[in-house]
């Protein structure tokens, strides 16, 4: 059991739940609609809970709201890092990650990698980054790449319900 740092989900009326969580699945308020919708808000005050709450969510959603949920997601090393245009969430775990770092060398990989990961499965690579550095990552990226479609899109959901237990982990 672990218990939010800086706020309490039972106390939140639907409107301030669905701001307070809005992001923590990259993009997609919906998460956090249906997971305040479903009732019993008051066993929503454990990390672990309210993580397990939007993680089925997010497994039960169509493949369509799965595929579009993936998609709001950032490229790693993308062109929106490099603009400045990701959510403060993004910045920080990809930053965290060291890929803001990278060499000339590793961005024109990230950005191969990126390329032909689109190509191959239609949606960008995703991966839980905090607690790996960019060559753990390019690694993943290019062992990754030889997934076939389901295991990817299965492993997509994976790591965005990662990511968002380590966000939650976060409040």
């Amino acid at each position: 059991m672990s218990a939010f740092q800086t706020l309490t989900p039972s106390t939140l009326n639907r409107e301030a739940f669905i701001a307070a969580f809005a992001d923590i699945y990259e993009h997609s308020p919906w998460v956090a609609q249906r997971a305040f919708d479903q009732g019993r808000v008051s066993e929503l005050d454990d990390v672990d809970t309210l993580h397990q709450r939007m993680s089925e969510v997010l497994l039960s959603a169509s493949h369509a709201e799965q595929l579009a949920l993936i998609n709001a997601h950032p490229d790693l090393a993308g062109k929106a890092a490099v603009q400045g245009e990701l959510t403060a969430s993004s910045t920080a775990e990809q930053a965290g990650a060291g890929i803001n770092q990278c060499t000339a060398e590793e961005f024109a990989r990230f950005t191969a990698l990126n390329a032909a990961y689109k190509a191959r499965f239609h949606f960008p690579f995703i991966m839980a980054v905090k607690g790996s550095n960019r060559h753990q990552i390019l690694a993943a990226f290019e062992a990754r790449l030889h997934n076939d479609l389901t295991t990817e899109f299965k492993q997509a959901l994976l790591q965005i319900n990662r990511i968002a237990l380590l966000r939650l982990s976060q409040l």
